[in-house]
């Protein structure tokens, strides 16, 4: 059983907190796709036969796909790959990308059955501060659209720890959250990453994190607010109800084989760890001219186990 990450590079915008590889959409997408599309030909033989459990269209912003693009991916990936019985195929979402059409075209002319929606707050000021293109109305409205097309598996971001952000706003975010009857949250404190405009601010003095018990404060509060609501903690930022666990991202932490497509994407087939070059033009041109576009280090067994560590310390197994 092992899974495939598909990294999409391009927003519409660029949030102010992310350091994931990621470039505002220009006209070499059409490029980039026939390049992602050869990559995965390439590559079929990485996992080794093994039958692929999941798909995950991460980013960047994956929404940003039209139906023919996504199903493009899907069938080649079909093609070269062997799918196991119902697998889990998530797409990552920008609210503001969940019109009506989009979600019905989705789950009528797609095989994505998981969405992972990029709230992050449903405060307008929050959203504004992080450089969001939605609005808290179009938060709440793509969760219930989606849910109204018949999207059954559906998981929302929100991000705590925000410079100013009052727990009880946390605790008005999860409770929206809960009454939406979502089946998982991805919650995570915001890290100020080197490179992005909150490191900068930081650095300038226009924004200050917060305190470290004012930390602590929000992160129980959310570990125990989910779970009288039912949510099993199943990692350190993760929480779901019973049989919604991101298959995905849970065999990353049970180490199980992964393949990674696009710029940046890391692979793993228990031998060895390769990942992409974090340059869409140098990824494009490797794919495409049979150039260098990605590095390699082979995993001995002191660095198996470590790895096993640490990625078993941030899940309740």
């Amino acid at each position: 059983m092992a899974g495939i990450y598909i990294h999409i590079p391009y927003c519409r915008k660029l949030c102010h907190y992310c350091n994931f590889h990621r470039s505002l959409i220009n006209e070499n997408t059409g490029i980039f796709l026939k390049a992602l599309v050869k990559e995965i030909e390439l590559r079929k033989y990485y996992l080794d036969h093994e039958p692929i459990k999941t798909i995950y269209f991460g980013g960047g912003t994956p929404s940003i796909l039209d139906i023919s693009e996504i199903n493009l991916i899907i069938s080649t990936i079909g093609n070269n790959f062997k799918f196991d019985d119902n697998p889990e195929i998530t797409l990552e979402a920008n609210p503001d990308d969940l019109s009506r059409q989009y979600l019905q075209e989705l789950i009528a002319n797609t095989l994505i059955n998981r969405l992972s929606i990029g709230v992050q707050s449903f405060y307008d000021e929050d959203l504004k501060l992080m450089n969001r293109r939605h609005n808290s109305h179009q938060a709440t409205e793509s969760v219930a659209c989606a849910q109204k097309a018949g999207f059954s598996n559906i998981s929302i971001d929100l991000i705590y720890g925000l410079p100013g952000m009052a727990t009880d706003k946390l605790k008005s975010n999860l409770q929206k959250a809960f009454k939406m009857a979502v089946q998982h949250i991805s919650a995570y404190h915001l890290t100020f990453e080197a490179g992005t405009e909150f490191y900068r601010l930081l650095n300038d003095g226009v924004l200050f994190q917060l305190p470290d018990d004012e930390s602590l404060k929000q992160f129980e509060l959310l570990t125990n607010l989910t779970q009288k609501k039912g949510f099993i903690h199943y990692e350190i930022s993760n929480f779901a109800k019973e049989g919604y666990y991101s298959i995905h991202n849970t065999n990353y932490w049970k180490q199980k084989k992964y393949l990674g497509i696009g710029p940046s994407a890391h692979s793993y087939n228990n031998i060895s760890r390769q990942w992409n070059i974090a340059d869409n033009n140098k990824y494009i041109e490797g794919v495409t001219k049979n150039k260098p576009y990605t590095e390699k280090e082979i995993l001995d067994a002191t660095m198996k186990f470590n790895e096993y560590i640490l990625t078993s310390l941030r899940t309740m197994w």
